[in-house]
């Protein structure tokens, strides 16, 4: 799945649909093959892992974040405050930048 992501490390997000409508968070890992995202706080799961004393995991339940679609989250802009779609710019030194959509700001990286 060759998916364009908008959608990169650290950013500021808020999930638009699912389970999980509504939360806010910021993006702990991008996965590009498989157009998902990790963000801190939500979806989180629990998984019950068997104790590995060669690795050093202790084992019982333990509660970790799962990936969700990035189809159901939007990053929110920065400067305005507002979730939003992510447009590109080109600036005088033709290097391109993500922008956003209804302030026309630029979204730098964090």
């Amino acid at each position: 799945m060759n998916v364009e992501i908008n959608v990169r490390k650290n950013d500021r997000v808020v999930v638009i649909s699912g389970k999980d409508e509504g939360k806010k968070g910021r993006v702990i890992e991008v996965l590009p093959r498989k157009g998902k995202v990790i963000i801190e706080g939500v979806n989180v799961i629990k998984r019950h892992t068997k104790p590995n004393p060669r690795r050093g995991v202790q084992g019982g339940i333990i509660e970790r974040e799962a990936p969700i679609d990035v189809s159901n989250v939007m990053v929110i802009c920065p400067h305005c405050g507002v979730a939003t779609r992510v447009g590109h710019q080109v600036l005088a030194d033709k290097s391109r930048t993500r922008a956003c959509k209804k302030c026309g700001a630029a979204i730098e990286k964090q």
